[in-house]
């Protein structure tokens, strides 16, 4: 299990203005799990231990091999980042599928016996079945909006958003190469983010012993920042996550809250009695505060605003709360 801090360079341009004692990033937690092999769903190798895993985790980064080096054996005999995508697939589809036909026996009993919320469970787990048969994941069924909540209930594997990690060499770190675009390709019709990473070259850059000597490499192979940065703030977006931020003497912080939270949740996210006292929220832009270089002249300027239950926090909001519990 990682701890992986956010990078997020909003931060430091508001440490440089408020000079805090501390400053504390958002953080994402990254679990490695073991490989998948052919009949995990069956319980081959660890498949019941991964399959759980994965069942705790909200996304699922998939990294696929597409370089070619002979000194590094591939467990399939071959380099082919569809054929281990597919693998991985099936037995998680395989899994739902089990997980699907449990879930119909109790349903379709109620549903004949005529209650109506079974039968529109029973609906929308028939057409779940249909595509997990025909190799599709449960992710591309179309749900409406009413049934989105049903879906997430059934706690299934190929729902979770993936996001594909195409393990590169360093000379296709920048541009990629055909096993990459192979993987776009594949994906087109999934809900699913690509991106590329030479991953030997990543290690070997993090064990450069200054920030300086760090960018140059980057730079001499055509990148501006580190991949761990770009994997990050990808799998921030693929669970639609966002930042605000506190910002004071003591410390400035960054949170993370759900796109569309409004700014109760935000504060119950600090202490769930800021969400259950909450009387009102103070909010700076980011930019304002940037522009007028502290709260003192954001407030002079009548840009700090005063918001309510109401309101849905914008990434990079700066906010402080009232409550009272």
């Amino acid at each position: 299990l990682g701890v992986v801090n956010v990078p997020d360079p909003r931060l430091e341009k508001l440490e440089s203005l408020v000079k805090p004692e501390r400053v504390m990033p958002a953080t994402v937690e990254i679990v490695d799990i073991a490989g998948l092999v052919k009949g995990a769903s069956k319980g081959e190798g660890l498949g019941n231990q991964f399959l759980g895993n994965i069942r705790e985790c909200n996304a699922i980064i998939h990294v696929l091999r597409c370089f070619e080096n002979d000194n590094i054996v591939h467990v399939d005999g071959s380099v082919d980042p569809i054929r281990d995508k597919e693998t991985i697939d099936i037995e998680l589809q395989l899994k739902d599928l089990e997980t699907v036909e449990k879930r119909l026996e109790k349903v379709t009993r109620a549903a004949k016996a005529g209650d109506k919320k079974a039968a529109k469970e029973m609906d929308l787990l028939n057409r779940i079945k249909e595509a997990l048969l025909t190799g599709v994941s449960a992710r591309a069924v179309q749900i409406s909006d009413e049934e989105k909540e049903l879906m997430d209930s059934f706690q299934l594997l190929t729902t979770k958003p993936v996001l594909y990690v195409c393990n590169v060499d360093e000379k296709s770190a920048k541009n990629g190469n055909a096993y990459v675009e192979q993987v776009k390709d594949a994906v087109k019709g999934e809900d699913a983010e690509v991106i590329v990473l030479a991953v030997a070259t990543e290690a070997d850059i993090t064990e450069l012993e200054s920030y300086e000597e760090r960018q140059m490499f980057l730079e001499d192979i055509g990148l501006e920042e580190p991949g761990a940065s770009k994997l990050i703030r990808a799998a921030y977006h693929l669970l639609n996550l966002q930042t605000y931020f506190t910002a004071g003497v003591k410390e400035v912080r960054a949170w993370t809250i759900h796109q569309g939270d409004t700014a109760p949740q935000a504060a119950g996210v600090i202490h769930t009695d800021f969400e259950k006292g909450f009387i009102r929220a103070e909010v700076i832009a980011y930019n304002d505060f940037i522009t007028y270089g502290s709260e003192a002249k954001v407030k002079e300027a009548g840009k700090m605003r005063v918001e309510g239950k109401e309101y849905i926090v914008k990434d990079g909001d700066i906010m402080h709360f009232r409550f009272n519990v």
